[in-house]
């Protein structure tokens, strides 16, 4: 059964476990189970997903329980009128913070005819939230170095938090597409972690009914809630979320002034989807 954190007449979010596909896909023609048609059964009402994740990646993921409010959504995503804010476990010491803005290209597809996938723009920001230092040599060096990253992209390419971090040569502890094959193993192998160290923790939207901003929050669980207490970085995170406060899945209002003047100017500039 998944696990619903919010629910109201028209919205409903879970916290999406990794290696669940949202949809049927191509990525996997032999899945029988997805959170479309889990959700739909769970509630006995129709669903409508408006943002995706990656098989891979965990935490937050929204429906509509109506073609209207989906279509509202989706506007606020393509408008970039949301915020979203992912937490990581990279290979490798990350400054204090950054800002990644490198144009990315439509991943490869076999499946699609056309040679030409244009650049688009993306950027990602973060920020380090802890480093560890393991007395373990997984590569060349006697110790192996990771760092805890707190992400909010601008921008929603696909797979563009793991191929940014690619870009900057710290890639995701568990990515099997664009991750390091020797820190995957020992992470699997030391910890019993086998899976993207990826999560969606927060996702920040209007609401369809009357505009009020709606935070929605996921800590991590699971696998990767666990390592993070095994490597001493569930304090770090609590003292970071919202003043100290340990996380509550679920769903609350949220003032935002750079949210909000996001939407302000949306509603200025005709042109803008809203």
């Amino acid at each position: 059964m998944l696990r619903i954190i919010h629910r109201d007449e028209r919205l409903v979010a879970i916290d999406k476990p990794s290696g669940l596909l949202v949809h049927r896909s191509d990525v996997d023609r032999h899945a029988c189970r997805f959170a479309v048609q889990m959700l739909r059964d769970q509630i006995g009402r129709r669903v409508h997903p408006v943002h995706r994740l990656d098989r891979a990646t965990s935490g937050v993921l929204l429906f509509a329980l109506d073609r209207e409010g989906a279509s509202t959504l989706a506007r606020q995503f393509e408008g970039g009128l949301k915020r979203s804010r992912y937490l990581a476990i990279v290979r490798g010491h990350t400054t204090d913070s950054g800002v990644i803005d490198k144009a990315l290209a439509e991943p490869e597809d076999p499946r699609l005819s056309s040679p030409i996938r244009p650049y688009r723009p993306a950027c990602t920001h973060f920020t380090t939230l802890a480093r560890t230092e393991l007395p373990f040599a997984v590569d060349r060096y006697p110790t192996s170095r990771y760092s805890l990253l707190m992400i909010e992209p601008e921008t929603g390419r696909r797979h563009q938090i793991r191929r940014h971090l690619k870009h900057l040569s710290h890639p995701i502890v568990g990515d099997t597409t664009y991750g390091k094959g020797r820190h995957n193993r020992f992470v699997a192998d030391h910890f019993g972690v086998r899976r993207l160290l990826l999560a969606c923790i927060e996702l920040t939207v209007a609401h369809p009914d009357d505009g009020r901003l709606l935070t929605l929050v996921a800590p991590p669980g699971d696998a990767f809630g666990a390592l993070l207490a095994q490597l001493g970085w569930a304090d770090v995170l609590a003292a970071r979320w919202h003043g100290g406060n340990e996380p509550q899945a679920g769903a609350r209002g949220l003032e935002s002034d750079h949210l909000r003047r996001k939407m302000e100017d949306c509603e200025e500039s005709p042109g803008t989807p809203r």
